[in-house]
């Protein structure tokens, strides 16, 4: 099954990796891992379905203490000043530094994303929340998304990429904006490579959008897609997104792989669906976003992502405070610790 926006997807026809299935009919839901597994699933029943209200029990989360990270403090700040040393070296501008959050499941048998979903829905609310549930195929995702990889309605494509977190606006800093500016440039340019010349547009720079317990600056980039290219097109030009990987990106790339420890996975991916018969569909990045890693070698683990992006203006210090600012309420959900204001979210 699959729910995004308010619809519940059931009834599975058809699993593919062929991107070229989104240009075809049906309604899909979408699962591009970081490193560039694709899972597209059709789904034969679509009707609307809001959210229920989360049943007490039905998501027995991890431990709070059972988290662990792929970096820890020191790793991860060793990280932050080696791409400044790539940057200070003109190899990079911007690169973001992730870590993975893995946890144990209490409950490997009866964990059901879409009751995680559930209560994310509650405690971290998002406008690009959804579940993609298929255990034979190895996709168990709950997301609680803020950021919009590719919309497209037609032949408009829009991508909203976000760069710059704080707890409040007055957090802010000069580096967030330089930091959007960067990722808004390589966005633009990643969607003129599929779009017709001259149409690629930014309607909004650095807003500020407001989330639970963050804020963060957004922009939005606009495209007209050229005649013959579709999804194939889109993903091969955009795909991995540019705010979870620096620019420029080749470089980027080249760097997370030599930093990181752990592979992304869904997190930093593409999580969506795609209406293939009205030619419209939006795919979210993969951030806030948790998934369940049956083959994990200790057993069965929930799995979930935080990074930052890294520029020259960084003090290493404070991007770790970042990662820890973006999964602590979060984790706190998953975890069934969460006290909203009518009591603890379960």
């Amino acid at each position: 099954m699959a729910r995004f926006g308010g619809l519940l997807a059931t009834d599975l026809r058809d699993v593919t990796s062929d991107p070229g299935a989104l240009e075809s009919t049906g309604f899909w839901a979408v699962s591009a891992d970081f490193e560039g597994r694709l899972v597209c699933a059709r789904f034969g029943d679509v009707r609307p379905d809001p959210v229920p209200e989360p049943v007490p029990g039905a998501w027995r989360g991890p431990d709070t203490a059972g988290w662990t990270s792929s970096l820890d403090r020191e790793a991860y700040v060793a990280g932050v000043r080696r791409i400044r040393e790539y940057i200070a070296a003109g190899e990079v501008y911007q690169a973001n530094l992730c870590r993975v959050m893995s946890a144990p499941l209490a409950d490997p048998d009866r964990a059901d994303v879409d009751a995680l979903t559930d209560l994310l829905a509650r405690g971290n609310p998002a406008p690009f929340a959804g579940t993609i549930r298929l255990p034979a195929h190895g996709v168990e995702i709950a997301t609680a998304s803020p950021e919009l990889y590719l919309r497209r309605t037609g032949h408009i494509v829009e991508s909203g990429p976000i760069k710059g977190t704080g707890r409040t606006a007055a957090d802010l800093l000069p580096k967030d904006h330089a930091e959007n500016v960067m990722i808004v440039d390589l966005v633009r340019n990643d969607l003129g490579r599929v779009c017709s010349t001259g149409s690629v547009t930014v309607p909004e720079l650095c807003a500020v959008e407001e989330h639970p317990g963050l804020v963060h600056l957004v922009s939005t980039v606009r495209g007209e897609i050229a005649h013959g290219a579709g999804w194939p097109a889109l993903l091969a030009a955009t795909f991995p997104p540019g705010s979870v990987t620096g620019a420029p990106k080749s470089s980027a790339l080249r760097i997370i792989e030599e930093l990181e420890t752990a592979p992304r996975g869904p997190y930093c991916g593409g999580i969506g669906w795609v209406d293939a018969d009205r030619r419209t569909g939006e795919l979210a990045v993969g951030i806030r976003t948790f998934w369940i890693d049956r083959e994990a070698p200790g057993g069965p683990a929930l799995r979930f992502g935080t990074g930052a992006g890294i520029t020259w203006g960084s003090d290493p210090e404070r991007e770790w405070a970042e990662t820890e600012l973006k999964a602590a309420r979060l984790l706190a959900v998953a975890s069934g610790t969460y006290q909203a204001s009518g009591g603890t979210v379960r």
